[in-house]
């Protein structure tokens, strides 16, 4: 059952983003002068059908009908997500903006160099590892963070989250380009652009630090508090979504282009979800995410130095 939600999930993201994008693409040549809020009337009333239709007939959440919680408790946890995902980034903020300046005015590195670009980066994840700390601290709920060593099994499952996420991938960006609809680019790619070894600099990074961090924080925290009250599905699908929808605020370019992103990150997100899900081991979905991350940036130093066509 879990199975049919994550791909009725899936192609209803997709189809939707797409959708949004369309819509939006023919309000500009309109001459509409309000292209986007048609895009999220599209896309806000797609998810509202879903989500309705869903309550209607009971279906939301994979707990058993008899142990579902009162709405207040589900809104509760909600409500507790977000505030986990808010309190990840004020910190990420927060130790990014206070670390950099440190290190500037210590001379340890100079303000647009390389070096604070990859400062930047490593204290931002370890803003989001504080941020989960504090919040974990506040609330004594520790219980979220699962982690231990893999087992030979979870190796597999590592191997073959990566094979899906790049597959996953893939599909979605041969949808878009079928469409004819343009990507956005994220700001780490356009940094690399202009200095390659920003890319390999970004590799350890992402295994030890993107991977880790931004899975505590979606699949650890966000994925964890939904599925006590809502269930697996529903903790999976919007852990994703949200997933998807902080990357806006790294992107460069148009509105146009980071829609399709913003839903290329969430679908990235499902099978990261579905992971640690099948596994309650915050150690796989890291290891898959930091893999991917890793491997991308890899492709993008090779192409930026002309190692390949």
């Amino acid at each position: 059952m879990a199975s049919v939600y994550l791909v009725a999930a899936l192609l209803h993201l997709l189809f939707g983003m797409v959708a949004a994008v369309l819509v939006r693409q023919d309000a500009s040549l309109r001459g509409s002068d309000r292209p986007l809020l048609w895009a999220a009337a599209v896309l806000v009333a797609g998810v509202a059908g879903v989500v309705g239709y869903a309550l209607v007939r009971g279906r939301i959440g994979s707990l058993p009908p008899d142990s579902k919680p009162p709405l207040v408790r589900r809104f509760d946890s909600l409500v507790r997500a977000v505030a986990a995902v808010f309190a990840a980034f004020l910190a990420a903020y927060a130790v990014a903006g206070l670390g950099s300046s440190l290190l500037v005015a210590a001379g340890v590195v100079s303000r647009g160099s390389l070096g604070i670009r990859v400062a930047l980066s490593v204290l931002q994840f370890v803003g989001f590892g504080v941020g989960v700390a504090g919040y974990m601290t506040v609330t004594d709920d520790w219980d979220l963070i699962r982690v231990r060593v893999p087992s030979l099994r979870e190796f597999g499952w590592v191997v073959g989250g990566v094979v899906g996420i790049v597959f996953a991938a893939a599909a979605v960006g041969q949808l878009l380009a079928a469409f004819g609809i343009e990507v956005a680019q994220n700001q780490v790619v356009v940094v690399g652009q202009e200095n390659p070894r920003f890319f390999l600099y970004m590799i350890p990074v992402s295994l030890f630090l993107v991977g880790p961090f931004e899975e505590l924080v979606f699949r650890g925290t966000v994925q964890g508090l939904l599925r006590r009250t809502w269930g697996g599905d529903v903790a999976i699908v919007v852990a994703s979504v949200m997933f998807g929808v902080v990357h806006w605020i790294a992107l460069t370019g148009g509105g146009t282009g980071r829609v399709p992103y913003v839903a290329i990150a969430a679908t990235l997100g499902l099978v990261l979800g579905f992971v640690y899900e099948r596994t309650q081991n915050l150690v796989v979905p890291a290891a898959v995410h930091g893999v991917y991350n890793s491997v991308l940036f890899g492709i993008q130093y090779a192409v930026a130095t002309g190692l390949v066509n």
